[in-house]
């Protein structure tokens, strides 16, 4: 039966609509993955000489085994934001006369074919056998060792395996799970309860006592069938169907009509960004992501990198204008078929969508204000940038959105999630935060910050200005690309 699956899977592959950027991806993937997987190999087989070198008299098995919980974290986190999960099109199997158990025992059993379950060999395996050429140990006690390190980076796999379905899927969930994190790494930095020593006493009598390698063992095997339970318990047609029964409840915009003709539009955005999870969370990222100031102002590296203070300025007065303005009008895309057969004035659609991305820029820019306690200077830049989130990368946000053709699903989680994600997301990024970057260290360089600031405000100004000029030539690049983005909306991505 798992022969069946990888022949379903290789099918999938290639008969896919869009095999050519698929396999295009897969090579420039798999160039990245072959530096990598030399890169660990190169590391795995230099660090036993490294903390030989640098740690004279300590035993570099004992270090590694003391460093270990800071890997397991790493490579927890990196998985998080890198790794895909393993996925295959249940539906068509489900009315088919194959237990379900076999198809989620695949589903498990093809993560461990990820290259992030390769990595963490190339680094044990080498080391062991230095540990076992130089370090006086026996090669029973030493292969035991790396059969426990490759069971805990399995168990990361299916940790992460689990974090993503249950906690990503659930933003309270997901921040008690990273408040928890925190206050053991807390723990740990103060001195008050250091794990890394614990974890690594608990590695060194391992390596003595090689039976203990049968508890990474059992917690391996107990993640793989936590996993199993909740993909069984969920691997219904119908599970994302089941909702809870609760009191209906209706929300009053009918201030929102005080904005003219682009209300309609805005009402439709705002229950589009309360009822659905992706623009949700975006809402509550950009809140959140005000704090970014924190780590920047008060480090005393970025003192006097002024036009990295634009960067900082451009995200925190308009995180929310970037996360929205790049899928417009992809967040449409379940309905824009029927949107544009209808007699919609594109200006209007295009009009409350540039409303609502300056809305979250004033709001921000205000919140942003405290800042006032580093400088006047950092205030100033911020509202500058804020000037220029309105005037400049607004109006250029809804241009590249002409060119955006991919659907999203708006009820998926938004963590590393890049469906809707194409070339048009990734060009504009550059102009929108490098640009006026650019621009104020030029000008601060010919003159001072303060003029810097001031052309920074003018251009965004002079933006604010011409908008209506501007959507009106952006609105005619969205009907000659109407069909075309239709087009795309109707691709279901492989």
């Amino acid at each position: 039966m798992f022969k069946h699956f990888i022949n379903l899977e290789f099918k999938a592959f290639f008969r896919s609509a869009s095999l050519g950027k698929s396999i295009g991806l897969k090579i420039l993937m798999g160039f990245l993955a072959v530096y990598f997987l030399l890169s660990f190999l190169v590391l795995g087989i230099a660090l036993y000489p490294i903390l030989e070198k640098s740690f004279p008299g300590q035993k570099p098995l004992t270090i590694v085994n003391n460093f270990v919980i800071f890997w397991m974290a790493a490579d927890l986190i990196l998985r998080f934001f890198m790794q895909s999960l393993p996925v295959m099109n249940i539906k068509p199997l489900m009315v088919l006369p194959i237990k379900k158990e076999k198809v989620i025992h695949f589903v498990l059993l093809k993560s461990l074919t990820s290259v992030y379950n390769i990595f963490p060999q190339l680094m044990i395996i080498p080391f062991g056998i230095f540990c076992i050429l130089n370090g006086n140990y026996t090669t029973i006690n030493i292969i035991v060792w790396m059969l426990a390190m490759y069971s805990l980076a399995l168990i990361v796999n299916y940790t992460n395996f689990l974090i993503k379905k249950k906690f990503a899927e659930n933003i309270k969930l997901f921040l008690v799970f990273v408040a928890f994190g925190l206050v053991l790494a807390a723990l740990e930095y103060f001195e008050i309860f250091k794990i890394s020593t614990t974890i690594g006493a608990v590695l060194n009598t391992l390596v003595e006592q090689p039976v203990l390698a049968l508890v990474p063992i059992l917690i391996l095997v107990g993640m793989y069938f936590l996993n199993f339970n909740y993909l069984k318990n969920n691997f219904y047609l119908d599970n994302s169907l089941q909702s809870k029964s609760k009191e209906a409840t209706t929300t009053d915009l009918g201030w929102t009509k005080r904005f003219g003709e682009i209300a309609p539009f805005l009402q439709l955005d705002l229950k589009l960004i309360w009822r659905n999870k992706r623009p949700r969370t975006t809402v509550w990222m950009s809140f959140i992501f005000l704090a970014y100031g924190l780590i920047i102002y008060t480090n005393p590296h970025y003192k006097d990198m002024s036009a990295f203070f634009v960067v900082v300025g451009i995200l925190m007065t308009g995180i929310f204008m970037l996360n929205f303005g790049q899928f417009i009008p992809s967040w449409d895309s379940n309905y824009y078929g029927m949107m544009m057969s209808q007699n919609i004035p594109l200006k209007q659609y295009l009009a409350s969508k540039a409303g609502l991305m300056s809305v979250s820029v004033v709001v921000l820019a205000i919140l942003s204000t405290p800042y006032l306690y580093f400088g006047w200077r950092v205030l100033a830049i911020n509202l500058a940038c804020a000037t220029y989130n309105l005037g400049v990368n607004i109006p250029v946000l809804l241009f590249a959105g002409s060119y955006n053709k991919k659907k999203i699903d708006l009820e998926k989680s938004p963590f590393m999630n890049y469906q809707g994600t194409g070339a048009t997301q990734w060009i504009v990024g550059l102009p929108l935060m490098a640009l006026p970057a650019l621009l104020f260290y030029g000008v601060s360089t010919i003159f001072n910050p303060e003029i810097a600031i001031i052309v920074l405000a003018l251009l965004g100004i002079i933006g604010i200005g011409m908008r209506n000029f501007l959507i009106d030539k952006i609105a005619q690049g969205f009907r000659k690309r109407k069909y075309a983005t239709i087009d795309g909306f109707k691709q279901q991505e492989s």
